[in-house]
């Protein structure tokens, strides 16, 4: 059986919408958008979730302001990060409050089995 022109068309349309969906998907949950280390206070880290349960930290780095600012002095900065791999989240359980280096990769969307946190912590580097 022959396409009508009609069919191919609505087949082409269809082809497109699905690789642009797939492309959309692919960059806003999987794609790497950066990695880096951080050092802080890790606050606190804990399990959490009702249908998926994900492992979820708060880590504490403090620092200076910078002359040009208008509020110079001690401050602290946030960083809060999911944790995928058991093992990783089983040593975080037993650092907090000490003093941590964390490598983590950052994606562009959250995943409800990945965590609440774009920021995904991968590798511990030192614990003190």
């Amino acid at each position: 059986m022959a396409m009508t022109r009609k069919s191919k068309i609505i087949t082409t349309v269809i082809s497109v919408v699905v690789v642009v969906l797939a492309a959309f998907v692919f960059f806003r949950f999987y794609f790497v958008y950066s990695t880096g280390v951080n050092a802080g206070d890790l606050n606190y880290f804990q399990r959490e979730g009702i249908i998926f349960k994900t492992y979820e930290g708060k880590m504490i780095q403090s620092g200076f302001r910078s002359s040009g600012k208008s509020t110079e002095g001690l401050h602290s900065n946030e960083l809060q990060f999911s944790v995928t791999d058991p093992k990783v989240a089983e040593r975080l359980m037993r650092a907090s409050g000490k003093h941590v280096e964390l490598r983590w990769k950052r994606y562009m969307g959250t995943l409800p089995w990945r965590g609440n946190s774009q920021f995904v912590v991968t590798e511990i580097l030192s614990e003190q």
